[in-house]
């Protein structure tokens, strides 16, 4: 059985991670969801004001009423305010698996933040939720995103060709997957 938790704030040596606020509307609209680059491996448009932003955050907030729902505004604490976002965008509780997804602004690219917001939530779901398999993968245009992934100790499972859409289209994706017996093994 799973003691889900719900999204609780996590914090690491340079970031919160917490539940998204409407106030949040204005700094996502600026630091990552206009930016065509940032969403060109998403699966959501780019947007175009602030009140799609605002659109956005308001539809999530009655989803942290349940304990098994899993969204994080990565905020960096030397601005106070959200760079990105780190979800559990599918889970399975009879597999006991949770499988993420994020997204953050260029400015942050390639400085280690997004490796520590999934290293943080790769130990709160084996940790305290008791998950048994972690998985998450990316486009195989986009293999930047896979370098986090194996940072935080996933491995390559393989590429699953044309099984999954994003703004480029249909495209092939690498899986990673880390279980909660090797993250132990390690630790």
């Amino acid at each position: 059985m799973l003691a889900h938790k719900g999204t609780v704030t996590l914090e690491t040596e340079r970031l919160i991670l917490r539940r998204f606020v409407l106030d949040d509307a204005q700094a996502m609209f600026r630091n990552w969801a206009s930016d065509s680059e940032v969403n060109k491996y998403l699966t959501w448009a780019t947007h175009t004001s602030v009140s799609a932003s605002q659109a956005v955050i308001e539809s999530w907030l009655p989803l942290y009423e349940k304990p098994s729902h899993y969204s994080w505004a990565i905020v960096l604490k030397e601005i106070g305010e959200p760079i990105g976002s780190i979800a559990a965008v599918e889970q399975r509780d009879t597999t006991k698996m949770v499988h993420i997804g994020y997204g953050i602004g260029q400015t942050w690219w390639n400085k280690g933040y997004m490796t520590e917001a999934l290293r943080e939530l790769i130990r709160f779901f084996f940790e305290e939720v008791g998950i048994n398999r972690i998985e998450s993968c990316h486009d195989t245009r986009n293999p930047n995103s896979g370098k986090v992934m194996l940072k935080c100790g996933m491995q390559i499972e393989g590429t699953m060709r044309q099984n999954d859409i994003n703004n480029q289209g249909i495209c092939d994706t690498v899986r990673y997957a880390l279980l909660a017996e090797d993250y132990f093994a390690k630790k």
